[in-house]
C-alpha cells in the first residue's frame, strides 16, 4: 500500500502499520464475484494505544470517535482500492474530529444599522398611527 502514515494534521503521525485489517465478501450486487472474493475491507485503528498521537489530540478524538474507530469499504470490486479509500476515509474523520472552529467574535450593529432601523419602525408607527378612526367634522 501507498500511504505508510496517517498525517490528519495537529502533529498527529500514525503509522499504517497500526491500522488492522478484516476482509469478507462484499454482499449485494455482482453475482459470482461479490460472492466469492473477499473485497470487503474494514479497517480498525484502536485511538488509545496508536503512537504518534499527542496527549492533548488522543484525548479530543477519543471524546470525538471513541476509543476504537471503524471504518468498512465495499464500494470496488478490488480490496486494494476499498483498502485505500478506508485509510483516506480514516484520515478524514481523524481530520474533522481534530478541527477545532474559531470561536465567534461578536459584533456591535454599526451607527448608520441603528439609524436605519429605528427610521424605519418611525415610519411604520405613523403608517399604523394614520390608521385610526376618522374624526367627522360636522
Amino acid at each position: 500500500m501507498a500511504i505508510d502514515v496517517l498525517s490528519p494534521g495537529s502533529g498527529v503521525r500514525i503509522p499504517a502499520g497500526f491500522v488492522t485489517w478484516a476482509f469478507g465478501p462484499s454482499g449485494g450486487p455482482g453475482g459470482q464475484h461479490a460472492n466469492k472474493a473477499n473485497t470487503r475491507a474494514e479497517a480498525t485503528l484502536d485511538l488509545v494505544s496508536a503512537p504518534g498521537i499527542p496527549e492533548p489530540a488522543r484525548r479530543r478524538l477519543i471524546e470525538k470517535l471513541g476509543p476504537r474507530l471503524v471504518v468498512v469499504v465495499d464500494d470496488e470490486r478490488s480490496q486494494l482500492r476499498n483498502r485505500t479509500i478506508a485509510i483516506e476515509r480514516i484520515e478524514a474523520k481523524l481530520q474533522t474530529a481534530l478541527h477545532r472552529p474559531k470561536p465567534r467574535r461578536q459584533t456591535k450593529p454599526s451607527r448608520g444599522s441603528v439609524r436605519r432601523r429605528l427610521d424605519t419602525k418611525q415610519r411604520r408607527s405613523e403608517v399604523k398611527r394614520g390608521r385610526g378612526q376618522v374624526q367627522r367634522d360636522d
